[in-house]
């Protein structure tokens, strides 16, 4: 059997959020991204920019699909928004800190934290749910560009699907990989599955954005936070 040529994928997770900083559960709800993630974004844009990719995909919700039009503007193209890719339902828990979670319900909160994969909170994804609806995504946009480049544009728990993918790594461990915002990651895809080539990349992000406030003395502000929520 003849395999196809390899997708190249460069996966690449939003820019920061207000709710990112303050470590509070996104999941599918629609916040938009902050200063420092429009920073980030811009930096990203300019690192991929000679990137010779055909198609640029983003999940639908603002953060991301936001931080994927930044890029695809720095190169001339429309982004592509798939729902797939949005990050995992977090149902009831989405909007809170794990803290809050916790205080209301204990049990699940630590069922969640073991990453137990067939649990779900109310109205929310299983990781095994969640794990081949955005995997699944990622592969079928990934069969449509054999043989090309193309980036994706997603969540925290999206990449963190892919590595385990691309890894062999069971859902249930916890996660021991960076996930940083506005980092840049790369895989293979062939019809056999995903093979990782490299993980978070983040040398773009390593000039921080100038506080102008700050009488020109070169004050620093926080760029690649880890936000807990994705």
């Amino acid at each position: 059997m003849t395999i196809p040529e390899p997708t190249r994928i460069v996966a690449v997770r939003h820019g920061e959020t207000a709710w990112n900083v303050e470590l509070r559960m996104q999941g599918q709800l629609d916040v938009p991204l902050n200063d420092v993630g429009r920073w980030q974004a811009a930096r990203l844009a300019d690192a991929l920019r000679d990137e010779p990719f055909h198609a640029i995909y983003a999940s639908d919700l603002a953060r991301a699909l936001e931080t994927g039009s930044i890029v695809a503007r720095a190169q001339g193209r429309a982004v592509v928004a798939d729902a797939g890719l949005r990050e995992r339902c977090f149902g009831v828990f989405q909007g809170l800190t794990f803290d809050e979670v916790t205080a209301r319900w204990p049990d699940d909160a630590r069922r969640w934290k073991q990453r137990e994969p067939d649990f779900a909170p109310a109205g929310a994804e299983s990781l095994t749910e969640f794990a081949a609806r955005c995997v699944g995504a990622v592969a079928r946009i990934a069969a449509a560009h054999a043989g090309q480049s193309i980036a994706i544009v997603a969540h925290g728990g999206v990449l963190d699907s892919l590595y385990r993918a691309a890894a062999r790594v069971p859902l249930q461990p916890p996660r021991s990989w960076a996930l940083g915002n506005a980092s840049i990651n790369r895989l293979l895809h062939t019809p056999l599955g995903f093979t990782l080539v490299g993980w978070n990349d983040t040398a773009h992000l390593e000039r921080a954005p100038l506080d102008e406030s700050d009488e020109g003395e070169g004050r620093h502000v926080v760029a690649d936070r880890m936000g807990y929520a994705a």
